[in-house]
């Protein structure tokens, strides 16, 4: 069994009277890929941006490669969110940036100033991705599926242990999905890296996963493999697998 790679215990999170999570204990193995599943609103994209730093909980631990980050300041933070790239929803490229601008920014940001190291890096992301060439091309002139992989080669360019990704199907086609999950299992495989994949997509799960978490009203409710998924007998589970609601159809 790998050592976690990211350990949390009785993290809370709570914006005014709403107490989005209420207890989270979990584990991210080394190398694997996690998928956390969950209803809207059930904290799953508030427990991404708690890995990196990005939010601080209420209350509770998050421990990232051995290191506490649960009160570390920015400053203090930046060791670690250089080993976590982030596929944010969407994309969130820059409109006005080149392919090559947008993958090389994180590189940029990070203190970066040798030009050739820039473009070298940036050129293998791409290669990485499928994108081979594109370096010069705007967001407006690539496909919906295109951009994602401009998000991602942007997300693993800085070489991290773990990528984040935050619903990475949203808005694609079934076949450009697939492409996507290929290249999250290949980072994976041949990058050796730790995936964290927040999805509502049932097929990639069962295409992806190596663990599955579900998160329902700020707790852990069902954790599990893919085929002890597909197995289960719990109500709720099986309601979100099968995609019923309970309502009858006339």
């Amino acid at each position: 069994m790998p050592d976690p790679y990211i350990l949390i215990r009785g993290l809370t999170q709570r914006f005014g009277e709403n107490e989005v999570l209420r207890g989270i204990d979990m584990e991210i193995l080394r190398g694997e890929t996690l998928v956390i599943l969950g209803s809207s609103g059930g904290g799953k994209s508030v427990l991404l941006k708690h890995l990196p730093g990005l939010l601080r909980p209420t209350g509770g631990s998050i421990q990232v490669d051995g290191v506490e980050i649960s009160k570390l300041g920015d400053r203090e933070l930046g060791p670690i969110r250089r080993q976590m790239g982030v596929m944010f929803q969407g994309g969130a490229l820059f409109d006005s940036f080149t392919v090559a601008e947008n993958v090389a920014f994180p590189l940029r940001e990070s203190g970066l100033k040798d030009e050739g190291e820039i473009s070298s890096r940036v050129a293998e992301a791409l290669e990485i991705v499928r994108l081979p060439g594109q370096e010069e091309r705007l967001p407006s002139e690539l496909s919906g599926g295109m951009r994602k992989r401009v998000a991602l080669a942007r997300a693993v360019v800085g070489k991290p242990a773990c990528v984040l990704f935050d619903e990475p199907h949203a808005g694609l086609d079934p076949v450009t999905a697939d492409s996507i999950d290929h290249l999250i299992k290949d980072l994976q495989r041949t990058q050796g890296m730790t995936n964290v994949v927040v999805t509502h997509e049932m097929r990639s799960v069962f295409r992806i996963a190596d663990r599955i978490i579900f998160l329902e009203k700020g707790k852990v409710h069902w954790t599990g493999t893919p085929s002890e998924l597909r197995e289960t007998t719990d109500p709720e589970m099986r309601a979100f697998v099968d995609g019923d609601s309970g309502e009858p159809w006339e």
